[in-house]
Protein backbone atom coordinates (compact mmCIF):
# COMPACT_ATOMS: atom_id res chain seq x y z
CA UNK A 1 0.00 0.00 0.00
CA UNK A 2 1.48 2.86 -0.93
CA UNK A 3 -1.28 5.62 -0.58
CA UNK A 4 -4.14 5.55 2.32
CA UNK A 5 -6.77 6.32 -0.63
CA UNK A 6 -5.69 2.72 -2.20
CA UNK A 7 -7.16 1.10 1.04
CA UNK A 8 -10.00 3.27 1.88
CA UNK A 9 -12.86 0.99 1.29
CA UNK A 10 -11.42 -2.39 3.61
CA UNK A 11 -10.31 0.03 6.40
CA UNK A 12 -13.91 1.40 6.30
CA UNK A 13 -15.21 -1.91 6.38
CA UNK A 14 -12.95 -2.76 9.21
CA UNK A 15 -13.49 0.81 10.98
CA UNK A 16 -17.68 -0.39 10.26
CA UNK A 17 -16.78 -3.51 12.20
CA UNK A 18 -15.03 -2.44 14.47
CA UNK A 19 -17.88 0.55 15.42
CA UNK A 20 -20.61 -2.10 15.81
CA UNK A 21 -18.96 -4.48 17.68
CA UNK A 22 -18.42 -1.66 20.53
CA UNK A 23 -20.98 0.83 19.71
CA UNK A 24 -21.76 3.98 20.20
CA UNK A 25 -19.00 4.94 22.91
CA UNK A 26 -16.12 3.64 20.59
CA UNK A 27 -14.45 5.75 17.89
CA UNK A 28 -13.11 4.74 14.72
CA UNK A 29 -10.32 7.33 12.89
CA UNK A 30 -8.42 6.50 10.16
CA UNK A 31 -6.01 9.59 9.21
CA UNK A 32 -3.82 10.06 6.07
CA UNK A 33 -0.46 11.39 7.60
CA UNK A 34 1.05 12.44 3.90
CA UNK A 35 -0.46 15.79 3.75
CA UNK A 36 -1.91 18.45 6.09
CA UNK A 37 -2.01 17.11 9.78
CA UNK A 38 -4.15 19.63 10.60
CA UNK A 39 -6.75 17.90 8.16
CA UNK A 40 -5.41 14.45 8.87
CA UNK A 41 -8.53 12.51 9.44
CA UNK A 42 -10.31 11.01 6.71
CA UNK A 43 -12.71 8.71 7.60
CA UNK A 44 -14.66 8.38 11.48
CA UNK A 45 -17.00 6.13 13.29
CA UNK A 46 -18.36 7.92 16.25
CA UNK A 47 -16.54 11.18 15.74
CA UNK A 48 -18.81 12.42 18.74
CA UNK A 49 -16.82 10.64 21.54
CA UNK A 50 -14.10 13.41 20.91
CA UNK A 51 -15.96 16.17 18.95
CA UNK A 52 -14.15 15.40 15.74
CA UNK A 53 -15.25 14.76 12.08
CA UNK A 54 -13.67 14.30 8.73
CA UNK A 55 -11.09 16.83 8.23
CA UNK A 56 -10.65 17.35 11.67
CA UNK A 57 -6.49 16.75 12.91
CA UNK A 58 -4.91 13.75 14.97
CA UNK A 59 -2.80 13.66 18.41
CA UNK A 60 0.17 14.67 19.60
CA UNK A 61 1.61 11.21 19.45
CA UNK A 62 1.26 11.17 15.49
CA UNK A 63 3.29 14.31 15.64
CA UNK A 64 5.95 12.35 17.61
CA UNK A 65 5.75 9.43 15.39
CA UNK A 66 5.65 11.70 12.01
CA UNK A 67 9.27 13.60 13.49
CA UNK A 68 10.95 10.14 14.22
CA UNK A 69 11.17 10.73 17.96
CA UNK A 70 9.03 8.02 18.61
CA UNK A 71 9.95 4.80 15.64
CA UNK A 72 7.70 2.14 16.33
CA UNK A 73 4.18 4.22 17.73
CA UNK A 74 1.95 1.59 17.26
CA UNK A 75 0.58 1.75 20.89
CA UNK A 76 -2.62 -0.64 22.89
CA UNK A 77 -5.01 0.18 25.50
CA UNK A 78 -3.31 3.52 26.82
CA UNK A 79 -5.42 5.86 29.07
CA UNK A 80 -6.67 9.50 27.37
CA UNK A 81 -8.23 12.11 29.11
CA UNK A 82 -10.26 14.80 27.36
CA UNK A 83 -10.81 18.29 28.43
CA UNK A 84 -14.24 17.72 29.77
CA UNK A 85 -13.04 14.84 32.37
CA UNK A 86 -13.73 12.14 30.22
CA UNK A 87 -11.75 8.65 29.85
CA UNK A 88 -11.19 7.18 26.72
CA UNK A 89 -8.91 3.68 26.62
CA UNK A 90 -7.29 3.79 22.95
CA UNK A 91 -5.41 1.63 20.60
CA UNK A 92 -3.08 3.17 17.31
CA UNK A 93 -1.50 1.04 14.76
CA UNK A 94 0.64 3.46 12.47
CA UNK A 95 0.39 1.94 8.56
CA UNK A 96 3.56 2.39 6.09
CA UNK A 97 4.29 2.16 2.65
CA UNK A 98 6.34 -0.28 0.80
CA UNK A 99 9.38 1.73 2.00
CA UNK A 100 8.72 1.60 5.58
CA UNK A 101 7.50 5.47 5.69
CA UNK A 102 4.20 5.86 7.96
CA UNK A 103 1.41 7.26 5.61
CA UNK A 104 -1.54 6.49 7.89
CA UNK A 105 -3.15 5.58 11.10
CA UNK A 106 -6.11 3.88 12.91
CA UNK A 107 -6.85 4.49 15.83
CA UNK A 108 -9.91 3.43 18.55
CA UNK A 109 -11.15 5.73 21.26
CA UNK A 110 -13.55 3.58 23.47
CA UNK A 111 -14.94 6.29 25.89
CA UNK A 112 -14.63 3.96 29.67
CA UNK A 113 -15.73 7.13 32.04
CA UNK A 114 -18.94 5.37 32.87
CA UNK A 115 -17.38 2.21 33.37
CA UNK A 116 -14.50 3.62 35.27
CA UNK A 117 -17.01 5.30 37.61
CA UNK A 118 -19.18 2.28 38.43
CA UNK A 119 -15.63 0.06 38.91
CA UNK A 120 -15.20 2.42 41.89
CA UNK A 121 -18.50 2.40 43.17
CA UNK A 122 -18.66 -1.34 43.26
CA UNK A 123 -15.16 -1.27 44.95
CA UNK A 124 -16.78 1.00 47.72
CA UNK A 125 -19.73 -1.61 47.82
CA UNK A 126 -17.74 -4.70 47.92
CA UNK A 127 -15.19 -3.44 50.37
CA UNK A 128 -13.36 -6.72 48.81
CA UNK A 129 -10.37 -7.28 50.03
CA UNK A 130 -8.16 -10.53 50.89
CA UNK A 131 -6.89 -9.05 54.10
CA UNK A 132 -8.65 -9.58 57.04
CA UNK A 133 -10.74 -12.42 58.52
CA UNK A 134 -11.70 -14.86 55.68
CA UNK A 135 -14.92 -16.76 56.90
CA UNK A 136 -14.68 -20.81 55.52
CA UNK A 137 -18.31 -22.40 54.51
CA UNK A 138 -18.62 -26.24 54.37
CA UNK A 139 -21.68 -29.10 53.60
CA UNK A 140 -20.37 -30.25 57.53
CA UNK A 141 -17.48 -29.89 60.18
CA UNK A 142 -15.63 -32.68 58.49
CA UNK A 143 -15.41 -30.73 55.44
CA UNK A 144 -14.44 -27.49 57.60
CA UNK A 145 -11.80 -29.35 59.50
CA UNK A 146 -10.00 -30.49 56.57
CA UNK A 147 -10.04 -26.77 55.13
CA UNK A 148 -8.70 -25.67 58.53
CA UNK A 149 -5.50 -27.93 57.77
CA UNK A 150 -4.98 -27.33 54.10
CA UNK A 151 -4.47 -23.47 55.89
CA UNK A 152 -2.28 -24.47 58.74
CA UNK A 153 -0.21 -26.75 56.29
CA UNK A 154 -0.56 -23.79 53.83
CA UNK A 155 0.81 -21.43 56.28
CA UNK A 156 4.11 -23.66 57.46
CA UNK A 157 4.80 -24.29 54.45
CA UNK A 158 5.14 -28.10 54.85
CA UNK A 159 3.42 -31.23 55.42
CA UNK A 160 2.79 -32.18 59.29
CA UNK A 161 4.80 -35.45 59.04
CA UNK A 162 7.83 -32.95 58.11
CA UNK A 163 7.93 -30.88 60.97
CA UNK A 164 10.50 -30.43 63.56
CA UNK A 165 8.60 -29.90 67.53
CA UNK A 166 8.58 -26.23 67.23
CA UNK A 167 6.87 -25.85 63.94
CA UNK A 168 3.79 -28.71 65.13
CA UNK A 169 3.53 -26.41 67.75
CA UNK A 170 3.04 -23.70 65.81
CA UNK A 171 1.00 -25.78 63.74
CA UNK A 172 -1.20 -26.77 66.91
CA UNK A 173 -1.07 -23.25 68.07
CA UNK A 174 -2.67 -21.72 64.47
CA UNK A 175 -5.76 -25.10 64.52
CA UNK A 176 -6.17 -24.23 68.41
CA UNK A 177 -6.99 -20.55 67.80
CA UNK A 178 -9.13 -21.50 64.73
CA UNK A 179 -11.50 -23.64 67.14
CA UNK A 180 -10.45 -26.70 65.17
CA UNK A 181 -10.42 -28.38 68.72
CA UNK A 182 -14.05 -28.10 69.34
CA UNK A 183 -15.22 -30.32 66.25
CA UNK A 184 -15.88 -33.79 67.39
CA UNK A 185 -12.74 -36.55 66.50
CA UNK A 186 -10.64 -33.49 65.28
CA UNK A 187 -7.72 -34.11 68.12
CA UNK A 188 -7.54 -37.98 66.79
CA UNK A 189 -7.62 -36.75 62.70
CA UNK A 190 -4.62 -34.53 63.50
CA UNK A 191 -2.46 -36.84 65.68
CA UNK A 192 -2.56 -38.94 63.26
CA UNK A 193 -1.56 -36.70 60.75
CA UNK A 194 1.25 -35.55 62.78
CA UNK A 195 2.40 -39.22 63.34
CA UNK A 196 2.26 -38.96 67.16
CA UNK A 197 0.46 -40.94 69.58
CA UNK A 198 -2.17 -38.59 72.05
CA UNK A 199 -0.24 -38.02 74.54
CA UNK A 200 2.30 -36.16 72.53
CA UNK A 201 -0.68 -34.87 70.76
CA UNK A 202 -1.87 -33.20 74.09
CA UNK A 203 1.35 -32.71 75.36
CA UNK A 204 2.27 -30.24 71.96
CA UNK A 205 -1.02 -28.74 72.16
CA UNK A 206 -1.06 -27.99 76.26
CA UNK A 207 2.26 -25.97 74.28
CA UNK A 208 0.66 -24.44 71.85
CA UNK A 209 -1.70 -22.86 74.75
CA UNK A 210 1.06 -21.27 76.07
CA UNK A 211 2.89 -18.30 75.39
CA UNK A 212 4.76 -18.50 71.85
CA UNK A 213 7.75 -17.60 73.66
CA UNK A 214 7.31 -19.70 76.35
CA UNK A 215 6.35 -22.59 74.02
CA UNK A 216 10.19 -24.18 74.18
Amino acid sequence: MERIEEEKQLLGQIMTLIANQFGSRCEVVLHDLTGDYNHSIVDIRNGHVTDRHVGGCGSNLGLEVLRGTVQDGDRFHYITHLPDGRILRSSSIYLKNGEGKVIGALCVNLDITDSVRFEGFLKQMNHYTTDGQEEVFEQDVSGLLERLIAQGKSRAGKEPADMNKQERVEFLRFLDQKGAFLITKSAEKVSELLGVSKFTFYHYLELAREEPNQAQ
